[in-house]
């Protein structure tokens, strides 16, 4: 196996935030005096393992050709799911004669903050792997489970269309992780999860989720807890204090 592949990184900024409640595209919020797409791209900057970086858009979106970047920028235009933008992505990096040995690093617009050791430690993780390696953080919260009743009057009269949810139990957390980007796969086997993806019309939310459909063995390194996801309003608050104490 090949231990020193090319690195193509790639983020996907085609979404629209639809979960933080904002009137543009979230990876167009501003913090700091920079958007957030720009402060992901610095970040990718940080590591020696990569010098440009692919920014999948949105067919109608000409913002991003309008911002300066810490890297050089190509571009190209993704899909209505966050899957068909990594696969259009993908193949823009197939087409422009990457080896099916390469990897491929993909990362959130709405993470900012992801520490510049993560990312060379992902990376160096995916090197010795055959099929990738993903940032997660061991889950720390309590998880419950749910079930949900409809809401009632103080007379016992239901009320349409309102429902409450209770607990119904407790998740063993011993063996659950949260999730992060970037996530870092070889070439050829992420095109082939991805067409399997495709082909069984399979709702995946990450890149992982495809390599999972497949019992493909993706490799776990644990990721810093200041990189978070910008998902709902609160959030950013917690970002700008992260970006805050990271600049000091």
């Amino acid at each position: 196996m090949n231990t020193s592949p090319n690195i193509h990184a790639m983020i996907v900024a085609a979404g629209r935030g639809s979960r933080f409640g904002a009137s543009i595209a979230k990876q167009y919020i501003m913090l700091q005096e920079q958007t957030l797409l720009q402060h992901s791209v610095a970040r990718l900057g940080l590591s020696n393992y990569i010098d440009e970086c692919l920014l999948v858009v949105a067919a109608d979106d000409s913002t991003a050709r309008e911002l300066t970047f810490e890297l050089p920028i190509r571009y190209t235009v993704g899909g209505a799911e966050r899957w068909q933008s990594v696969q259009a992505g993908v193949e823009a990096i197939s087409q422009s004669g990457a080896k099916e040995s390469d990897l491929v690093l993909i990362h959130d617009a709405a993470r900012p903050a992801v520490p510049s050791l993560d990312i060379n430690q992902v990376i160096e993780a995916a090197m010795q792997e055959p099929y990738g390696a993903i940032l997660a953080a061991p889950v720390a919260d309590t998880l419950k489970t749910s079930y949900q009743q409809p809401a009632s009057t103080e007379q016992g009269q239901q009320i349409p269309y309102t429902l409450i949810p209770y607990i119904k139990g407790t998740v063993d957390r011993s063996n659950m992780w949260q999730a992060q980007t970037p996530q870092v796969f070889r070439l050829g086997e992420l095109k082939r999860v991805l067409s399997y993806v495709a082909e069984q019309q399979i709702a995946i939310t990450d890149e992982a989720s495809a390599f999972e459909q497949l019992a493909l063995p993706i490799r776990l390194v644990p990721g810093s807890r200041q990189n978070i996801k910008l998902t709902y309003p609160d959030d950013a608050i917690v970002l700008a204090a992260i970006l805050t104490a990271q600049s000091l």
